[in-house]
C-alpha cells in the first residue's frame, strides 16, 4: 500500500510550497530524516518507529485491506457461480413476461384478424371498436369497460339489429352506438336516473331558457329535472308550472362534445305527448354540428354558421349574400320576399369561411376549409292546420338559392309515398332556407314511431328520412348544387361531427291537457366501413376552437338578446340591413374575410 507524501521544497527565500511525488510507505523514515524535511517535523525517535508500517511489522488481517489482483479473480470466480443461476431465471422470468405481453397484444390480434378478416369486439359483438384512440374515448373523457358501466353499444340490444341493409346501396351497415331500454345498467332502463352536467358519459341536459330568434319564442324553461327514466323508457315531461320567470317546464337532453358522428343511419324509437288532433306539444330529435351547441345562442353565433355546410370561398360567404358595395348580384338583392324590401339574406355571412385569412381564428384544419353547425332534423312532431298529426323532417342550408327555390325535382328529390308525404310550402326566408316534408304517421300517445334519417356526407351527397322502416322522402346534393343567380356555390351534405338533441318545446296551450310526456327506447346508430365517432376528427376539429372559447358553450346567457336573424352579431362588420333593428354586439368580431372590403389588410 502506497499513501501520498507531501514535501515543502525551500528553492528561494520566498520558501514556495509545491508537491513532490508521492514516495513508498516504507521510505518514510528515511524520508523524515532528510535536511529537507527537517523544519517541517520534529525528529522522530528511533524507539517510535515501531510505529510506522512496514512489511516486518504487518498485522496478521493485513492482507484484509492490502489489494491483490490473484485474490480478487478468485472472489470474483466464487461470487459468479453464486449467483449465476439467480440471474439466470431473473432473465428468463423477464424475457417470459415480453414474450407473453407481444403474444397478447400483437401475435394474438393478428391472428384473429387473419382468421376472422376483421378486428372481432367482444364486449359488443360486433367487428367494430367501443371508442376511438387508445382505450376507447369519447370527447369528454372515458368510456371505461368496467361491467356494469355503459359502453358505445348497448350489450343488450338485439342481435339481430347489429347489422342492417342500406335502403338504396344494398351495403352492410354495423350498429357503432346504442341505448336500449331493456338493458338494466344501461341509459333508459333504470327508474330515477339524472342527467345533470356528469351523470352520464353521452348525454346532458341543459339548464336555461332557450335562445329567442325572430322565428320563434320559447315559453319553456328546460330543466334537468324534468328529464328522467320511468318504466325503461326515457322521458321528457313538460308541464305547466311557475319556472325561472316562465309559465311551463319541459327539457332538453344533449350529447353535444360527448357522443357525436359523421354520416350513417340514426334511428329513434318514440312515442308523442298529446293527440294527433290538438296543437301545441312541439317534440323533437335532430343533430347539430359540434362547433354550435343547441340552447347557447353564442355558441351558434349567426344562423349562417348554424345553416352553413360550405366550402366554397365566393360571395355566398359574405354579408347579405352581397358583393361588399352591395351591388349585386341582382337575385340577392332582388329575390326575395317583399316584406324584407326583396333582399334574399339578412344573414352576416359564413363566420368560419373559405375565405378565412391567414392568422384568423378557425377552427381548423386550416383557413381554406369552410365550417359550420349545420342541422338535419330527423323528427319535429307537430299537428298542421287540419288537425292531422305529422312528422316533420328537414334540413337547413346556407347560403341561399335566389327565390329560396331549391332544384326539388327527379333526381335530386324523390318523396316515396305521395299519398303519405307532402312537401312543406314553406321554403324559407331571410334567415332560413329549409327543404322540409311532412309525413303523416298514425299518432297515439303510447305508440311507439322508429324515426330514421340517413346522411352520406360530402358534395355527392345523400340525406334519406324514414318512418317505422318506410323511406319518406330523400334529397341529394344536386339539389344543393352551385346557383348561377346568385353566384354560390356546392353545399354539401354534413361533414361535420353532429351531436345528438332530444327535446320537448310547446308553441300553443289553450287546448293542450298537462303534463305531456316524450319518451324514448331507444337510440341506434348505424355506419359502413370504419366507424366516424368522436367530435373531434382531425379533418373536421372542434376541441382546440371550444377550449379557446369555453363561455359561448357553457354560458347561454351570452345569447339572451335578440337580432333580426336570432343571432349575436358585432359591430365590427359594418353590416348596413335595410330593416336590422337591435344588433346585438358579441364581444368576439369574425374572423377577417379576403373577399371583404378589409381584405386580409
Amino acid at each position: 500500500m502506497h499513501l501520498p507524501a507531501l514535501r515543502r521544497g525551500v528553492s528561494s527565500p520566498a520558501s514556495a510550497v509545491h508537491l513532490v511525488p508521492a514516495a513508498p510507505f516504507q521510505a518514510l523514515p528515511q524520508l523524515l530524516r532528510s535536511s529537507s524535511a527537517s523544519h517541517l517535523f520534529p525528529p522522530i525517535s528511533a524507539s517510535h518507529e515501531h510505529l510506522l508500517w512496514t512489511k516486518s511489522n504487518a498485522s496478521p488481517d493485513d492482507f484484509l485491506h492490502d489489494p491483490s489482483p490473484a485474490v480478487d479473480a478468485a472472489l470474483d470466480a466464487r461470487r459468479w457461480k453464486r449467483h449465476s443461476l439467480s440471474r439466470l431465471a431473473d432473465i428468463s422470468t423477464l424475457l417470459a413476461v415480453v414474450l407473453v405481453l407481444l403474444g397478447l397484444f400483437l401475435a394474438w390480434p393478428v391472428l384473429r384478424f387473419g382468421v376472422l378478416g376483421s378486428w372481432n369486439n367482444p364486449h359488443s359483438g360486433t367487428r367494430i371498436d367501443l371508442g376511438f384512440n387508445l382505450g376507447g374515448i369519447n370527447s369528454s373523457g372515458s368510456v371505461p369497460l368496467i361491467p356494469g358501466l355503459p359502453g358505445l353499444i348497448d350489450t343488450d340490444t338485439p342481435l339481430e339489429v347489429y347489422t342492417r341493409q342500406g335502403f338504396f346501396d344494398g351495403e352492410t351497415y354495423n350498429l357503432v352506438f346504442s341505448d336500449e331500454a331493456r338493458h338494466p345498467s344501461h341509459l333508459f332502463n333504470v327508474d330515477g336516473r339524472t342527467f345533470w352536467p356528469g351523470d352520464d358519459p353521452f348525454f346532458e341536459a341543459v339548464d336555461l331558457h332557450y335562445v329567442r330568434t325572430a322565428r320563434h319564442d320559447y315559453y319553456e324553461w328546460y330543466d334537468p329535472d324534468a328529464i328522467t327514466t320511468k318504466d325503461g323508457k326515457l322521458v321528457i315531461v313538460l308541464d305547466q308550472e311557475p319556472w325561472n320567470g316562465l309559465n311551463f317546464r319541459s327539457g332538453m337532453l344533449q350529447s353535444w362534445n360527448k357522443m357525436c358522428f359523421t354520416g350513417g343511419y340514426l334511428e329513434v324509437s318514440a312515442s308523442f305527448p298529446g293527440d294527433a288532433n290538438t296543437m301545441g306539444f312541439w317534440p323533437g330529435v335532430w343533430t347539430l354540428g359540434n362547433l354550435g351547441r343547441a340552447g347557447y345562442g353564442a355558441s351558434i353565433l349567426t344562423p349562417s354558421s348554424r345553416n352553413c355546410s360550405y366550402s366554397t370561398c365566393d360571395v355566398g360567404t359574405l354579408p347579405n349574400q352581397t358583393y361588399p358595395d352591395r351591388s349585386g348580384p341582382d337575385a340577392a338583392r332582388h329575390s326575395g320576399l317583399r316584406d324584407y324590401g326583396g333582399s334574399l339574406s339578412y344573414l352576416p355571412g359564413q363566420r368560419f369561411s373559405a375565405c378565412t385569412c391567414e392568422g384568423e381564428d378557425h377552427p381548423g384544419p386550416n383557413v381554406n376549409v369552410g365550417r359550420g353547425a349545420p342541422e338535419i332534423d330527423v323528427t319535429e312532431q307537430q299537428v298542421d292546420w287540419r288537425h292531422i298529426g305529422s312528422t316533420s323532417q328537414s334540413i337547413q342550408f346556407a347560403p341561399m338559392d335566389a327565390g329560396y327555390v331549391w332544384k326539388n325535382e327527379t333526381p335530386h328529390f324523390t318523396i316515396f309515398n305521395k299519398t303519405r308525404s307532402v312537401q312543406n310550402l314553406f321554403t324559407g326566408a331571410v334567415c332560413v332556407f329549409v327543404p322540409l316534408c311532412l309525413d303523416r304517421p298514425r299518432l297515439s300517445g303510447a305508440r311507439l314511431i322508429l324515426l330514421l334519417s340517413h346522411s352520406a356526407p360530402g358534395p355527392n351527397g345523400t340525406i334519406t328520412w324514414a318512418v317505422n322502416g318506410t323511406p319518406t322522402w330523400q334529397i341529394t346534393a344536386g339539389a344543393m348544387g352551385p346557383n348561377a343567380q346568385t353566384e354560390i356555390g356546392q353545399r354539401l351534405v354534413s361533414e361535420e361531427p353532429m351531436a345528438i338533441n332530444i327535446n320537448l318545446a310547446i308553441s300553443k296551450w289553450a287546448n293542450l291537457t298537462f303534463p305531456g310526456t316524450f319518451r324514448i327506447d331507444s337510440v341506434r346508430l348505424w355506419q359502413k366501413g370504419e366507424p366516424r365517432i368522436g367530435c373531434d376528427p382531425p379533418d373536421h376539429p372542434t376541441a382546440a376552437y371550444i377550449a379557446r372559447h369555453p363561455d359561448i358553450y357553457n354560458k347561454y346567457a351570452l345569447s339572451r338578446a335578440r337580432s333580426p336573424c336570432g343571432s349575436l352579431l358585432t359591430s365590427l362588420f359594418r353590416i348596413h340591413f335595410a330593416h336590422s333593428p337591435n344588433l346585438t354586439v358579441f364581444p368576439s368580431p369574425f374572423p377577417k374575410n379576403r373577399l371583404s372590403a378589409e381584405t386580409c389588410a
